[in-house]
């Protein structure tokens, strides 16, 4: 970061979660960006854990985020079960489930980051990492944040890859279609980093151990809960990797040229088979969505490895 550049401002809507867990980390670790506050959501984790883990996070990070209890179910549908199978039964793998001592803020999700918009329009860049619910409710209630955000970096979505909770759906989308459809539909700049690239990004086990040599408390904590996503991989793909959705969208942010993207409008699929699928849809008169399709894998990788190698170092800054 050049000395007459300032970080950027990022609110990430999160489900906590393995991956998640790894994406605020290279947030709060990254001297790019200013993490303002976490909005909790269902999803990988029913959203007490959540925002529970949200907090554990905080806490590791000596930050100063806000974190804001969200969403605890769809716009229009039943909650699907949580991804425990994927992330462990309290989001963090094979780890109890933490104690906090930090409370949540009270404040409205929607309230919450219209104010923190409003206060500097053209500035702040939306993050969502989970269901789409916050961010729907957000545009039905303050229909103008359009205009304020800087841009909305979603990961979510499969456009013309497979979806990997059904053949055609991905799973944030998946968990709540309408609230995706809505989001899609708003105008405002949106880059769409979802399973179209997303797979190509994986770490593997060692990646994960040169992490915790580097940084032992947060990077050996990243390392521990990599085991149960690594082995959760292994069985669905069988390869001992874990792959790198989250951290991705946020390295989208901090190094967005070294992704490739395509310009679509989309819509999402509300019931059927092929409910929660995202799709091209040039007839639909909606703003072009810049979906991500492919990245420099290499470079990917090593600048959340990077950064991430720094999270001691920087959360020893803040204690002194």
């Amino acid at each position: 970061m050049s000395q007459n550049t300032a970080p950027i401002p990022v609110i990430i809507d999160t489900d906590p979660g393995i991956d998640d867990a790894m994406a605020i980390h290279y947030a709060s670790a990254h001297p790019d960006i200013e993490l303002v506050g976490l909005t909790t959501v269902f999803g990988n984790v029913f959203v007490e854990q959540a925002t529970r883990n949200a907090l554990f996070l905080k806490e590791q990070t000596c930050d100063s985020f806000d974190v804001v209890h969200g969403a605890d179910a769809p716009l229009e549908m039943p909650l699907n079960p949580p991804s425990h199978y994927v992330h462990g039964d309290e989001g963090l793998g094979d780890m109890p489930a933490p104690k906090v001592s930090l409370p949540a803020d009270s404040r409205d999700t929607s309230q919450y980051i219209y104010d923190i918009c409003s206060a500097r329009p053209g500035e702040v860049v939306l993050c969502p990492v989970g269901p789409l619910t916050n961010i729907a409710r957000l545009v039905r209630e303050k229909p103008d944040i359009v205009s304020l955000v800087k841009r909305v970096v979603i990961m979510g979505g499969a456009v013309w890859a497979d979806g990997n909770v059904t053949p055609h759906a991905e799973a944030n989308i998946w968990n709540d279609p309408h609230a995706a459809d809505i989001v899609f539909s708003a105008d405002w700049e949106i880059d769409l980093i979802g399973l179209d690239v997303t797979q190509k990004i994986t770490c593997t086990q060692a990646d994960f151990d040169m992490l915790a040599s580097h940084a032992p408390e947060i990077g050996g904590f990243l390392a521990q809960i990599s085991e149960f996503y690594i082995k959760f991989y292994h069985s669905v793909q069988n390869r001992y990797v874990c792959v790198m959705h989250d951290p991705t969208a946020l390295v989208a942010i901090t190094n967005r040229t070294l992704f490739t993207f395509k310009k679509a409008p989309l819509s999402v699929t509300l019931s059927g088979e092929k409910m929660g699928n995202s799709h091209a849809a040039s007839d639909s008169g909606r703003r072009a969505v810049n979906v991500c399709i492919d990245a420099d894998v290499d470079a990917v990788r090593k600048r959340f490895l990077d950064i991430c190698a720094l999270a001691d170092k920087i959360r020893a800054e803040r204690r002194a």
